[in-house]
């Protein structure tokens, strides 16, 4: 169990920590609202996710169960963490990662819960991930350990989401400045890593499941 807790929460924090729309809107919100911007863009973010893990549980659990979805799921899965852990490090390595601080989204008048939920949702990111990725994540929680397994990946990866803004919504409000570029470079490669070593192991799943159905 303590495995797929840690694997949400690294996988979790491969995304929050990714400059982006709902990145630069806590930015924008935490220097005027404080630590209560990063608190209210979370639970913005994770009810949509608790959304989106509720639809894909009650929704596909047959579907996910089956020996042929876990094989497509594994191998898209696993493609896509590699290609986005590859991106993330060929940003940092090639001085592409910036965190633009001057952009702010329309939608300030709005709660910030509200905008965490609908920002997160707008995100092209957000959509792959859970659309492949977090669909496998999914199956392999509830095929070890049942709905238990479902509820640790779910508290691991909105805990990343929690940690890392509101982390960023007492930094911006305490310094009005972000962390070091080098320190956030090395961050997002030691992340991209992860992913990385994830997808290979996506993959060689799959392999295996595939090696059983021709034998």
């Amino acid at each position: 169990m303590v495995e797929i807790l840690i694997q949400s929460l690294l996988i979790g924090y491969s995304g929050a920590v990714m400059p982006g729309s709902l990145l630069t809107y806590t930015l924008d919100q935490s220097i005027k609202s404080g630590v209560k911007a990063g608190l209210m863009v979370s639970i913005g973010h994770s009810l949509l996710e608790l959304l989106l893990v509720t639809m894909i549980f009650f929704g596909m659990g047959q579907l996910l169960s089956s020996t042929p979805a876990q094989i497509l799921i594994g191998l898209l899965g696993g493609i896509v963490l590699i290609v986005l852990g590859t991106g993330m490090i060929r940003e940092s390595v090639t001085g592409k990662l910036v965190v633009d601080h001057s952009l702010s989204p329309p939608t300030r008048s709005r709660s910030m819960i509200f905008c965490g939920a609908v920002i997160s949702a707008a995100s092209p990111y957000f959509t792959v991930w859970w659309a492949v990725v977090g669909m496998g994540l999914i199956m392999n929680a509830y095929n070890t350990f049942g709905f238990i397994g479902v509820v640790l990946f779910y508290l691991g990866h909105i805990s990343a989401d929690f940690s890392w803004y509101l982390f960023v919504s007492w930094l911006v409000s305490k310094t009005r400045a972000f962390i070091s570029l080098k320190f956030y470079k090395a961050l997002i490669i030691l992340l991209g890593l992860c992913l990385l070593g994830f997808g290979a192991g996506f993959i060689w799943n799959s392999a295996r499941l595939l090696r059983q159905i021709i034998s």
